[in-house]
């Protein structure tokens, strides 16, 4: 049986060396490569790049780190630590998914699979 969720293939990206102070909302899918402070809400996918940081809350449906992240990661499917990432917070996450070499300092819970997350304002 075909998945039946709606999902928005927009990508939006903060580039290396951009810095935002703020919140970001997306219908799509979220990159940054660059330093976000502040939240950000993606009802669909988030990944943080190599030199991508993060100083607030990410959730997303699924999560990808390989920066840093400096708060709260939520996933709502799976959240995957890649080898050179460094987490400083809590995560919650249907599926976890930690490389060797991924460091992480906080509180885990792993929740079963619950529906896209929603901008909390």
């Amino acid at each position: 049986m075909a998945d039946k969720r709606q999902v928005n293939n927009d990508l939006s990206l903060l580039g290396s060396g951009a810095v935002i102070e703020g919140r970001i909302h997306t219908d799509g899918s979220i990159r940054i490569d660059g330093r976000l402070v502040g939240d950000a809400v993606a009802k669909s996918d988030a990944a943080i790049g190599e030199a991508g940081i993060v100083e607030g809350s990410l959730s997303a449906r699924n999560i990808s780190v390989a920066g840093k992240v400096q708060g709260e990661l939520v996933a709502a499917e799976k959240l995957t630590l890649e080898a050179r990432s460094v987490i400083q917070g809590d995560i919650r996450a249907a599926k976890l998914v930690v490389d060797e070499g991924a460091m992480f300092d906080g509180k885990c819970a792993m929740t079963p699979e619950s529906p896209v997350p929603h901008d909390r304002t």
